[in-house]
């Protein structure tokens, strides 16, 4: 992922609802959204090149996110981040005790944003710099800054998921079908905000421009994926994706329930 919103504890059926963006390369090679052979209890997309993936559900409704973290001089060396998502989702850890063992050995990983939930707490671990929460209930965002950076994009998908959120309170706690159709709008927002809005991570404002909506069209990378997790208290939800080639051609969607 490089970019997310995340509704925690914030629904009155779904205790996490989380709608982000991957970033990437288009000749990366990919698997879309399904369960994993050799652990069918991970549901997710998967990057083929490291085997690790981007955001996903486990057993339990155990849920984990990465972004890295942009900042050109930093060594971008070391284990895959994909796994960090990977080895959270097939472990029976506690998501607080993970991320705390995690966060002894974090400085070995290139930069990266990381959000790992159970059905008890919402983590978080970055280690560049080296921060780690847990998290209350609300809306939280993140893409490749701090958590929760006042980056336009990352404020104006919050700002889209709670719009969501308060729609959905409406309705009250029978609204289990949910209605997505404003968070994929959220999710497909192709919005530049001014010169000076723009974050500066050291690629230059061309770069920056480019890179400044939540969704990102170029021939060789942009937005591949888009995915929305929904996960209720007993741990069952729904995992949806759409997926895209260059210039932010549609080539797909699938969605599991669990």
């Amino acid at each position: 992922m490089c970019l997310l919103a995340l509704g925690w504890r914030t629904h009155p059926h779904w205790r996490l609802v989380m709608a982000g963006n991957r970033d990437e390369f288009h000749a990366r090679p990919t698997a879309p959204l399904g369960r994993w052979q050799e652990a069918p209890s991970i549901i997710g997309g998967r990057d083929l090149r490291s085997g690790g993936g981007w955001a996903g559900v486990g057993a339990g409704g155990r849920m984990a996110v990465v972004t890295n973290v942009r900042d050109p001089l930093a060594a971008q060396a070391g284990p895959s981040r994909g796994a960090l998502v990977a080895d959270f989702l097939r472990s029976q850890e506690p998501a607080a005790v993970h991320t705390d063992r995690l966060a002894g050995i974090a400085a070995a990983y290139a930069p990266f944003n990381l959000l790992l939930a159970d059905g008890h707490s919402l983590e978080y671990l970055g280690n560049h710099p080296a921060e780690r929460q847990t998290l209350g209930p609300g809306v939280h965002g993140m893409s490749n800054g701090a958590l929760d950076a006042p980056w336009p994009k990352t404020r104006r998908l919050m700002d889209g998921l709670a719009r969501w959120l308060e729609g959905e309170q409406a309705a009250g706690p029978s609204a289990a079908d949910s209605d997505l159709a404003l968070l994929w709008q959220a999710l497909a927002d192709e919005h530049r905000p001014a010169d000076s809005a723009l974050p500066d991570t050291g690629i230059g404002l061309e770069r920056e421009r480019w890179l400044s909506p939540a969704f990102i069209r170029g021939d060789d990378y942009g937005t591949r994926a888009s995915t929305v997790i929904l996960i209720d208290a007993n741990g069952h939800g729904q995992i949806h994706e759409r997926r895209f080639g260059a210039q932010g051609a549609f080539v797909g969607e699938s969605h599991i329930e669990f």
